[in-house]
């Protein structure tokens, strides 16, 4: 009996050790059944499609120029005895900048104003004789060429006095003064710089082919480097010839400048607005995808991210036209989209939200 209980205990537990195996191999495809069943959600940041304005632009780079810029010079050799404006100060048409030692030319024109006085006392005093056929008529004429001459002097000498004050040519601002009370000032020695900057012009040079979409009067835009306040400009002039060196046309842009806040010789970024579209479907253009035949986008539904084709039109400022693929309203992925694929299954979160995972 002691011989079959040893013998038999064996058999009882390899019986119990394959009694147990099916459990195991359940909870095994229990755990695998919970991992598929488990779904990753991913966060993303979605905008609604829109009906808005979307412009045509072309974008370029312009430089700032005066309309009108004069160099005042002196007309007249003199000391200045005055200077009445700095660099920066407004000035009117006529108005005086600065002084030249004026007496020189005020007794020029005394004397030449002393000597026309006897010319015109010995004309006067001849032509009551003339009757009297007592004076030639060569003399006359004689006396009258100086009377002429005299008149010539006197004038010329009322100029200079009048060129020793240095006035301004037209309404504008000092962008340099040259000068400083007490310096010699020869001839044509240059003053001042004025320049008007009420209004400014845009410089452009666009590639030929842009030639047929520009006309006078389009609207355009600049923006300055650092500033990101829009400028309005409208075209003024357009080149009627190509540069054969560098294909390109020179197009003159009128800029109100009423404020002062532009300044000759300023770089601006310039947009001539060619067409714009209204109440068309817009997108921001961040939400987009490059494929191999155009663009798409993902379209939040019911949690899941769907991939759509989109035919694109105009872009304009960080957004873009939908001409195709989308409808109103439609929650377009716009962050996380590069994460995603078709039917994914995702969790639509605050911006900043997103920015914190």
């Amino acid at each position: 009996m002691k011989r079959l209980s040893l013998t038999a205990l064996p058999l009882v537990w390899i019986l119990s050790a394959c009694g147990q195996a099916p459990a195991a191999d359940d909870t095994s495809k229990e755990a695998d059944a919970a991992k598929e069943e488990q779904v990753v959600t991913l966060p993303v940041e979605t905008q609604p499609v829109v009906q808005d304005t979307v412009a045509s632009y072309y974008s370029s780079t312009a430089i700032l120029e005066a309309p009108e810029e004069a160099m005042v010079v002196s007309r007249v050799p003199g000391v200045i005895t005055q200077v009445n404006v700095e660099e920066g100060d407004m000035v009117t048409q006529g108005q005086v900048l600065a002084s030249i030692d004026p007496e020189r030319y005020r007794y020029n024109l005394d004397k030449a104003q002393a000597e026309l006085d006897v010319i015109d006392q010995e004309l006067n005093r001849l032509k009551k004789i003339a009757n009297q056929q007592l004076v030639s008529e060569e003399a006359m004429a004689k006396l009258e060429f100086r009377r002429l001459s005299a008149i010539a002097d006197r004038d010329l000498a009322a100029l200079q006095l009048k060129e020793s004050r240095a006035e301004a040519p037209f309404d504008g601002v000092v962008a340099k003064r040259l000068v400083k009370r007490g310096n010699m000032a020869e001839q044509y020695k240059q003053l001042f710089y004025i320049v008007r900057q009420d209004e400014l012009h845009g410089i452009l040079h666009l590639p030929e082919q842009e030639l047929t979409q520009v006309r006078k009067g389009q609207v355009a835009e600049l923006i300055l480097s650092g500033d990101e306040r829009k400028h309005q400009a409208n075209v003024l002039r357009i080149s009627p010839i190509v540069d054969a060196d560098t294909g390109t046309f020179k197009v003159t842009l009128t800029v109100p400048n009423s404020q002062g806040s532009l300044k000759a010789g300023m770089f601006a970024r310039a947009r001539l607005k060619y067409d714009a579209h209204e109440g068309t479907l817009v997108i921001a253009k961040n939400a987009l995808l490059r494929q191999d035949q155009g663009h798409a986008v993902f379209v939040v539904e019911a949690g899941k991210a769907k991939r759509r084709a989109v035919e694109l039109g105009y872009e304009d400022e960080g957004r873009v036209e939908i001409i195709q693929g989308l409808a109103l309203n439609d929650q377009v992925v716009v962050r996380g989209q590069h994460q995603l694929k078709d039917d994914a299954s995702v969790e639509v979160i605050a911006p900043l939200q997103l920015a914190q995972r």
